[in-house]
């Protein structure tokens, strides 16, 4: 089976995640267990052992070593959810193939288009095969690509004969909410080092995220009759937009790339007696991190002395931290996915994520993990696409990390 054509099968499971779940339970959303069955019995079929569905959602299985030589346990890993931010039920995916390098009409009747012009991806792709969305979904390549190529790297190196030592695989729930961890068995997997298969365009080596945390500041109204309310309302609402206003207006995703952090406002609702946002806060620098929390810590401390105490209610939770400190004790894992990618025709490119995977707080439980491209672009959204040519370049590449020197 193409590696195509199991994305196109995986996709048609809707696996949505579910990031307002209570957090004891996993996974999120019972749907993500119907794939996880499914890719449980479908790596049976492909000969590896010990291949199942644990009781939180999560798929496990190892390929046996066919060479004698004592080699280290390889794992490969990606992640089955998709992410909240746009709908992931009924994808309709097609393949514009022989890509012209012009607009794509994705829905003709919703007149929904995706041009180079907004999406300049695109304009890498001309000639190739492009698996698109019908513009109301998501595709759902993160990470159901990564899926598929770690699948169609195990075929194929049973179809081929390729020499290697064992190779422990799994997929996770929960990763887009940031959970994708929580309870992932580090022991049972048994590798020595792994790789998460959850990036975006071919060739990309990841070993640097943002340092990330999440943060909720739920202001405590006082709400009087309007023609009473002097010297007597509190608008939480207000107080509210008030606290986001304290914050460094550049430091938004909209104003900051690369190595620079940011706080980013992801929800608001409320009225005059009570106001919740949602904020995430990330940035590379550990030290810059612990200011920007600290900023949100002062805000409310100055606003709960101007207002009244318990105005405001802060909670703030660390989510995943930068893995490059646990990366960089074995670049060994690093040099061995640029010369793979080599070795496929693919150039690899280093760069330093702004989010984070599932390999980042792995590699913090003892499992160096980098992370490498699926191949996919404009992720989380109606216009995701993905080549197939790329997804056939990073089986390659898979087979040349895991194969017997």
């Amino acid at each position: 089976m193409r590696t195509y054509e199991r994305l196109l099968k995986y996709v048609s499971f809707d696996t949505t995640s579910d990031e307002n779940a209570p957090e004891n339970v996993c996974p999120s959303t019972e749907k993500q267990k119907v794939l996880a069955r499914a890719l449980a019995e479908e790596m049976k079929g492909l000969g590896m052992e010990d291949a199942h569905m644990d009781d939180s959602g999560y798929v496990y299985g190892t390929l046996p070593a066919n060479c004698a030589e004592k080699l280290p346990v390889i794992g490969l890993i990606s992640h089955m959810d998709t992410s909240p931010s746009a709908s992931g039920a009924n994808v309709k995916p097609r393949i514009v193939e022989n890509y012209d390098g012009g607009d794509i009409v994705l829905n003709q009747e919703k007149n929904i288009v995706m041009s180079p012009e907004k999406f300049e991806s695109l304009r890498d792709y001309r000639g190739k095969d492009l698996i698109v969305t019908d513009g109301t979904t998501l595709l759902g390549s993160d990470d159901k690509a990564g899926v598929a190529e770690i699948l169609t790297a195990v075929q194929r190196l049973n179809d081929d004969g390729v020499r290697h030592g064992k190779i422990a695989v799994a997929f996770t729930p929960d990763e887009e909410i940031g959970r994708g961890a929580d309870k992932f068995d580090v022991a049972h997997f048994g590798a020595d080092y792994a790789y998460t298969v959850d990036g975006g365009k071919l060739g990309e080596i990841e070993y640097e995220n943002f340092n990330a945390a999440a943060a909720i500041v739920t202001v405590n109204g006082v709400n009087i009759h309007p023609g009473d309310a002097k010297n007597k309302m509190k608008n939480a609402m207000l107080m509210g937009i008030e606290f986001n206003s304290m914050l460094p207006p550049n430091e938004i995703p909209a104003c900051t790339e690369g190595y620079e952090g940011f706080h980013h406002l992801s929800h608001m609702e409320g009225d005059e007696e009570k106001t919740v946002l949602r904020y995430i806060i990330r940035d590379h620098d550990r030290k810059q991190f612990t200011e920007k929390k600290a900023r949100f810590e002062n805000i409310a401390r100055y606003l709960n002395e101007k207002y009244g105490e318990n105005t405001i209610e802060l909670t703030l939770r660390d989510s995943y931290y930068n893995m490059k400190e646990k990366i960089e004790p074995h670049m060994f894992i690093i040099e061995k996915a640029q010369k793979a990618m080599k070795e496929a025709g693919v150039e690899p490119e280093i760069v330093a994520i702004r989010g984070g995977t599932d390999g980042a707080r792995l590699s913090f439980m003892g499992l160096p993990c980098p992370n490498l491209s699926t191949g996919g672009h404009n992720f989380h959204g109606r216009f995701e696409y993905i080549p197939v040519q790329s997804m056939d370049s990073m089986v390659e590449v898979l087979i040349n990390i895991v194969k017997a020197q």
